[in-house]
């Protein structure tokens, strides 16, 4: 049988690791070539050994503008065209307000809104009608949590950018839509705070606000993610589809 993203090509950002490499995984598996991106050579060498097949990786940084330009001129070279982009690519710091600094406020947005911003309208040129575009939000976009204010404000920008890209883009019949997940497993953790046990007592904390009583697996991740890049979704645009187990839920 013919997977769901059969002969797509599809464009996964900070695809070496946790949910993006979880995504990459299930849509190449699914029939789609995957282009995935990341900074670090070795963790991007792995990634490919991993997924196994229909894979290109990219090193490069979503911040730097010369580095997308890069990534989608592969793309149309190998390719010619773009279906589904991910912009998965984003990186979190707990900073109570009275410590932040203009260089952490400038990497968060560098990264998870100025890059998302360009991996989307470098892609463009290369997509046509029914493609679709998943953007990597968070419920911390909506939520307030102590010493997040900075990235649960790049995660409120995302939000907004899935609303007026889908009226920018409706008449393209390009869909848009924002996938927030909750506390997922990833080693995202490991860049928040550096101790182990800091480490545990973090994923501890999130775990006991989750109805579900347990963090995600960047897996749940990849299958919502595969849903909103599919045709199974072809009547879904605008939203923010959140995966946390409940947690901003309720």
């Amino acid at each position: 049988m013919a997977g769901k993203l059969e002969g797509k090509v599809a464009v996964v950002t900070g695809g070496n690791s946790g949910m993006g490499l979880a995504t990459a995984k299930l849509f190449a598996k699914e029939g789609a070539h995957v282009y995935i991106t990341g900074r670090r050579k070795a963790e991007l060498e792995a990634a490919v050994k991993e997924i196994g097949r229909n894979v290109t990786a990219v090193q490069g940084d979503v911040a730097k503008l010369s580095d997308i330009d890069r990534l989608y001129a592969l793309v149309k070279e190998k390719h010619g065209r773009v279906d589904v982009v991910f912009a998965n690519a984003g990186v979190g710091e707990l900073v109570p307000i009275a410590d932040v600094t203009e260089a952490h406020f400038d990497k968060l947005f560098g990264i998870n809104v100025k890059g998302l911003l360009f991996t989307v309208q470098k892609a463009l040129p290369l997509m046509a009608g029914g493609a679709s575009i998943i953007l990597n939000g968070s419920i911390a976009g909506y939520t307030g949590s102590p010493a997040f204010s900075v990235y649960s404000a790049t995660k409120a920008a995302v939000r907004s950018f899935a609303r007026t890209w889908t009226a920018d883009l409706k008449e393209r019949k390009i869909r848009v839509n924002t996938l927030s997940p909750g506390p997922i497993d990833t080693p995202i953790f490991e860049t928040v705070v550096t101790e182990k046990d800091q480490v545990e007592q973090l994923k501890a904390g999130f775990a006991a606000q989750v109805p579900l009583g347990r963090m995600g697996r960047p897996e749940e991740i990849a299958t919502v993610a595969l849903f909103l890049a599919s045709d199974d979704s072809s009547f879904v645009t605008g939203i923010d589809l959140s995966v946390d187990g409940g947690m901003a839920q309720v």
